[in-house]
């Protein structure tokens, strides 16, 4: 896990899509939003959920690096604001 909230914390992106996404992360609601990205069904455990949102984000990420038409910056910043609300369940869940 920690690994995992060391990636995170090097993650060097656009400052407007950071900055969004802190703005979203305050209403994050696991249940409601990472069905959206990851499926319907049992919820997996953080550090799961976040292994795959890194893997979606950094796809996202190729795809503004090459300026391709597929990609969207709404989808991002939702995947950038489910990242960071499952990076605080898991260092919520580490501190206690």
């Amino acid at each position: 896990m920690q690994d995992l909230l060391t990636v995170l914390n090097t993650l060097r992106r656009p400052q407007i899509l950071i900055r969004a996404a802190r703005i979203g992360a305050a209403e994050y609601r696991r249940e409601a939003h990472l069905r959206r990205y990851l499926g319907y069904g049992a919820l997996p455990r953080s550090a799961s959920a976040l292994r795959r949102l890194v893997d979606m984000e950094a796809t996202l990420e190729e795809l503004r690096r090459d300026k391709a038409t597929g990609y969207s910056a709404t989808r991002h910043v939702e995947i950038l604001i489910a990242m960071m609300g499952e990076a605080r369940i898991l260092r919520t869940a580490h501190v206690a």
